[in-house]
């Protein structure tokens, strides 16, 4: 058997102190078992009471974050004319139309998300394979295919986070860095889980909020007590 390094005894016996945290209390306890040598992202995974097989059991949407995620994205935007304008103008990193197909096409896919006005999508439908195996296809159902590109774009740089239940019902979603203030990460983190409340499907039946489990990129996951539920 692996000999047990230093650190994973540590987390090991602190895991043993108890079996669930506050929101405040999570926080602080995953930043002190946190990597000192990279700056760690906190993780939220929701577990709902869903069967997404079912279309009115679905859920997929955008959360506007207060504090944003810590993260730089690099947006593109397919538009032309007065929207492609709006897109500069909010910050997009890169603007085209067939250019851009052609960038996409030619494999330099140098962007984090994706934009377009509803008029660019049978351009945008060219490369619908190559945004869709990298989970970059715009989609209305998290705003990435809008008449508002500009604001698209905005909320983007701003810390907006697209959330959906995944095959086992399961919400994964960032809401901040390790090097955070603890009041933005618990901000962020009651924001996310009030969108996803809210967001429930008409079909969900029963308890809906099942559990929420907080963790860290390199971190054990800790289950998050004191939920309303709804």
């Amino acid at each position: 058997m692996a000999r047990m390094t230093k650190k994973k005894k540590f987390i090991s016996e602190k895991m043993l102190q108890k079996s669930s945290y506050t929101i405040e209390e999570g926080v602080i306890f995953l930043k002190e078992l946190a990597s000192k040598k990279f700056n760690e992202t906190f993780e939220v995974a929701v577990n709902l009471n869903l069967d997404t097989r079912h279309a009115n059991q679905t859920l997929r949407g955008v959360c506007q974050l207060p504090h944003g995620t810590g993260k730089t994205l690099r947006v593109a935007v397919f538009a032309k004319g007065k929207a492609a304008e709006e897109a500069k103008e909010a910050g997009a990193d890169i603007v085209g139309a067939e250019d851009l197909v052609q960038s996409v096409l030619d494999g330099d896919i140098n962007f984090d998300k994706c934009v377009a006005s509803p008029d660019m999508m049978p351009l945008v439908g060219r490369v619908g394979k190559q945004l869709g195996t990298r989970g970059l296809m715009p989609n209305p159902k998290n705003g990435t295919v809008t008449p508002e590109v500009g604001k698209a774009v905005s909320d983007i740089k701003k810390g907006s986070v697209d959330y959906r239940a995944d095959k086992a019902g399961i919400v994964h979603a960032p809401i901040g860095l390790v090097e955070f203030d603890d009041q933005k990460l618990i901000e962020n983190f009651n924001m996310l889980l009030d969108t996803v409340i809210k967001a429930k499907p008409a079909g969900a039946k029963g308890k809906y909020l099942e559990s929420v489990h907080l963790t860290t990129t390199q971190g054990p996951g800790i289950k998050i007590e004191s939920l309303t539920v709804h």
